[in-house]
């Protein structure tokens, strides 16, 4: 063989591995490609986040979506736990557990050429801190007044009705175990004209309230109205729109003061394996279709821009009949988390021991 041939020959061997190997990356990438894991929440949220975004989005792309079902401080242990090799591509977390995991440095930038969605939705749904997008609303929830219609004849109109004598031993509000409980601490500072930086005339008005439960977790509250332990009290628009769809004789209303309020956000893992994929899922979650879909099935309020709804399922949004997320009270998470341990203490030495 003479040099001419043995050259071309060792080219075109080059050139095979070149194209074998290109062929094999793209197989692997398809691979990765094919499934991507999301941490949600379960129950009627996670059926409804599978029904909304997940089912729709695996048609649109062929790509399955496996759910990794928890709480939100549950999904940011995990992720922390997988903080050098993430097995988990998007996360839900609640609005406070989302600025902790950017601060534990698990959270991706959302850049808007993967997700062009972005930009439909509303200023406030959008978290940035520096220069990096963190995370984006998919709805926003509220803690409002919830009762029993039984027994709870006259609607209640203001959060100062849960101290009313008549209702002595069958309220029920959150404790800072839940997500709602230090934010609820610090908003009853507000219906109560308090000065928020000196806390203790609200563990005072709490350790008065004649309380059947300090509940820890949401489904606890839904558990304390369906047996009739709990009459009155706190609880969130998605709970207890639940109740009342499936039959149970509960109310939920707005008191004049106002609801707090917080959401449910979506947030792109820092060292996904899945980039594109999870990028391509996110956008999914701020079209029009899943908003409205999410408002249907959860009563969250769309903070994708314009999105119509039902009447029947517009009176049943956090901020109520002809409202809007402009109504509703959104904390300063930096701040609340910031106070977090400060006011558990305080519950426990104000509040919870005095019971």
């Amino acid at each position: 063989m003479n040099f001419c041939s043995r050259n071309t020959l060792r080219k075109s061997v080059i050139a095979m591995a070149i194209a074998t190997t290109a062929s094999m990356s793209a197989f692997q990438a398809a691979a990765q490609s094919s499934r991507i894991t999301v941490a949600m929440y379960g129950g009627n949220w996670g059926d409804a986040f599978k029904a909304c975004v997940a089912e729709p989005f695996t048609k649109a792309t062929g790509i399955a979506v496996t759910p990794e079902i928890g709480t939100s401080t549950t999904t940011l242990a995990k992720l922390q736990q997988q903080k050098n090799s993430p097995t988990i591509d998007v996360a839900w977390l609640d609005g406070g557990i989302s600025e902790m995991a950017f601060d534990a440095g698990v959270l991706d930038n959302l850049d808007a050429a993967g997700i062009p969605n972005l930009k439909n939705v509303n200023a406030k749904g959008v978290y940035r801190n520096g220069n990096t997008t963190y995370a984006v609303s998919s709805g926003y929830y509220s803690l409002g007044l919830t009762y029993n219609t039984k027994s709870v004849k006259t609607p209640p109109t203001s959060w100062k009705d849960l101290w009313n004598p008549e209702y002595a031993g069958a309220v029920t509000v959150p404790s800072p175990s839940n997500s709602a409980g230090v934010p609820f601490v610090v908003f009853l500072a507000h219906v109560w004209g308090i000065d928020p930086s000196n806390l203790g005339p609200v563990y005072s008005k709490l350790a008065s309230l004649d309380a059947s439960l300090f509940y820890d977790s949401s489904g606890a509250a839904t558990n304390a109205f369906q047996s009739g332990e709990a009459i009155i009290g706190a609880h969130f628009n998605v709970g207890a729109w639940d109740l009342i769809d499936k039959g149970v004789p509960i109310g939920f209303v707005v008191p004049k003061e106002g609801v707090w309020a917080t959401d449910a956000r979506l947030h792109l893992v820092k060292g996904s394996r899945n980039k594109a994929a999870a990028e391509k899922f996110i956008n999914t979650a701020l079209t029009p279709e899943a908003a409205s879909c999410l408002a249907s099935k959860l009563y969250l309020g769309p903070a994708v821009a314009g999105v119509k709804v039902p009447p029947d399922v517009a009176r049943k949004l956090p901020w109520g009949v002809n409202g809007s997320v402009d109504s509703l009270k959104l904390f300063d998470w930096s701040m609340i988390n910031a106070r977090r341990a400060e006011i558990t203490s305080a519950w426990n030495r104000q509040v919870s021991a005095k019971k």
